[in-house]
């Protein structure tokens, strides 16, 4: 049953102070949430809407007050997360029209980037993203035709995910460019936003874009090819630019290779998108709204709107042409590669910035999303880093269409590894948990000793094949370590004794695919072998051992609790001498 709920409009709002909720992130707050459902896979979770998504009995203004009407029903993906126990809160603010990737073109106020009013939250999707950001809301819904349901995600430390063209349904959701739109997922975690994509996910025969698409069931291949553009242009941004390269180091601790891919083809396609015949569509999607009075839509987005009327049938049918053919030259690029990765935006701007150059600075933070629907793929907008300038740097996982589960997978990872906290909230992430929709390949825990710890000389070994870190921890207190002489690289033996004669030693705890467990024991050389170790909670993993024999003569190193504070005295007796 639906509850009574009073909407508000909120003031026009001026960018705020950091550390304030900036009350330009909404258009319409319920004073209660509307709960349809008490019981439900997404129950106790609060979300809010963009405002160009319907809500029955509330204002659709999708930026423009002018072009307002009360939806008389839900939007088709509103009705299924209140079905699934979600609490709406009500309707966030937006680049008009969904025409923008900044937050600053809409007359309900200017939305501020959470963790620094004076640049921009980016857009279209603007308000969704700063309530996810700033804890108002779990998870929001926005739109993506360019970029906007990724982009404001890159800006502001939070998830943005975009799924494959129809996978949710458009009915009900003010157009931007049919053929292209998505509805995406804000939330502060990836397994949020992939909860919510399983609730919002399926065919809807009323839509005409809706699609039954084969989604991919396992997680990506262990030995992972990671699509990295040859050319990359961060606008004399160094610090974006260095938190790219790290974005490249961190994906390669799992297991990801960099292949440098062309980006000329992609970049010819996302422009297609505004400066050919395909912003016909724009136009197209309020054309009886704009042609009575477009000077009730706000510049720029009058101006880019506008240019649909000059263009013919003839135009846009090149246009089609031109972008099918970029689609045959780019589709070589993923038999060399697994998954692409971007930066979300290349740089930060300034509010002042952003309104005193609209159109060239909102199509460079487009640089590296305008491409992805038009080529009809998934992406995934996931957390890399703070800058030390104290802004969000975010990279973007790019896949074919129906490897949303996959990239979701790949993305819980990278995040998970990043140490980031929730938005701007301050919050840890919480621990991993399981992708809907991937069926999970069975996995094995092992412990690691000396040389396949973290940061040691066959660590890779692991992440190669998949492996994941699950956490620092310690043996029984039966064990003893042996510094193995003649080893390459320096390893150590560990050998269970007697209780009363062994000791506790540190270990790391890692997850590996099971298909993969058997190549990595094959690596593993006499003396060393592969048993079952005691952990100091009492519970039992494959871990690494030693024959007895070859710790003869070998140096006991069990004092030092490890192999790598016995590493660490070394080279600092080495440095002494």
């Amino acid at each position: 049953m639906v509850q009574a709920a009073m909407a508000r409009n909120s003031p026009i709002g001026t960018p705020a102070q950091p550390g304030e909720l900036a009350p330009s992130a909404w258009i319409t707050r319920l004073d209660q949430p509307r709960i349809d459902c008490d019981a439900g896979a997404l129950a106790g979770l609060r979300f809010a809407i963009k405002d160009n998504i319907d809500a029955a009995g509330l204002n659709t203004t999708a930026g423009c007050a002018a072009y307002a009407y009360v939806a008389q029903d839900d939007a088709a993906v509103v009705r299924k997360l209140l079905g699934a126990g979600a609490q709406l809160v009500g309707k966030t603010n937006l680049d008009q029209f969904a025409c923008g990737l900044n937050g600053t073109r809409s007359p309900y106020g200017v939305v501020p980037n959470s963790f620094d009013a004076r640049y921009v939250c980016g857009g279209s999707s603007s308000g969704s993203a700063y309530a996810v950001a700033t804890g108002q809301v779990d998870f929001a819904l926005g739109t993506d035709t360019a970029g906007s349901g990724r982009v404001p995600a890159g800006l502001n430390n939070i998830v943005g995910l975009k799924p494959s063209r129809g996978l949710i349904s458009t009915r009900g959701v003010v157009p931007a460019a049919r053929s292209v739109d998505c509805v995406s997922i804000f939330a502060r975690t990836v397994a949020t936003a992939a909860q919510v994509l399983a609730q919002a996910m399926g065919y809807d025969p009323a839509d005409p874009y809706s699609r039954k698409l084969p989604m991919a069931s396992r997680p990506f291949p262990a030995s992972l090819r990671v699509g990295i553009p040859d050319v990359l242009e961060f606008h004399g941004d160094q610090l974006s630019d260095k938190a790219f390269a790290q974005a490249v180091e961190q994906i390669g601790a799992h297991g990801g290779k960099a292949v440098r891919v062309s980006f000329r083809s992609l970049a010819q396609a996302a422009a297609l998108l505004y400066d050919s015949a395909l912003v016909a569509e724009r136009y197209h999607a309020i054309r009886e709204f704009f042609d009575a009075d477009p000077q009730q839509v706000m510049e720029p987005v009058r101006a880019i709107i506008a240019q649909g009327r000059d263009y013919t049938a003839a135009d846009v049918f090149e246009a089609q042409t031109q972008l099918q053919a970029l689609r045959q030259q780019v589709a070589a690029m993923w038999n060399d590669i697994d998954v692409l990765m971007v930066p979300t935006a290349p740089t930060h701007c300034t509010i002042a910035q952003m309104q005193a150059d609209p159109i060239a600075l909102n199509r460079k933070l487009g640089a590296y999303t305008n491409f992805v629907n038009l080529l009809d793929y998934a992406a995934l907008s996931v957390p890399s880093s703070i800058r030390p300038d104290g802004l969000p740097f975010g990279i973007t996982l790019i896949g074919p269409c129906g490897s949303d589960w996959q990239l979701a997978e790949l993305g819980q990872r990278y995040h998970l590894a990043s140490g980031m906290t929730q938005g701007a909230t301050g919050l840890p992430l919480p621990s991993a948990q399981t992708i809907p929709g991937l069926t999970a390949s069975g996995t094995v825990k092992l412990a690691v000793v000396g040389a396949h710890l973290s940061g040691m000389p066959l660590n890779g070994q692991l992440t190669e094949r998949g492996a994941t870190l699950v956490c620092a921890s310690q043996t029984a207190a039966h064990y003893r370590l042996y510094a193995l002489p003649g080893t390459v690289p320096p390893k150590p033996g560990m050998l269970r004794v007697a209780e009363q004669r062994g000791a506790r030693i540190d270990v790391e705890v890692w997850q590996m695919p099971t298909e993969h467990y058997g190549s990595f024991v094959a690596l593993i050389p006499s003396p060393l072998c592969i048993g079952t170790l005691e952990l100091a909670d009492g519970s039992a993993v494959q871990g690494f051992l030693c024959e007895a024999q070859a710790t003869t003569g070998a140096q006991d190193i069990s004092q030092f609790g490890g192999w790598r504070a016995y590493i660490a005295w070394l080279s600092q007796q080495q440095q002494q001498q």
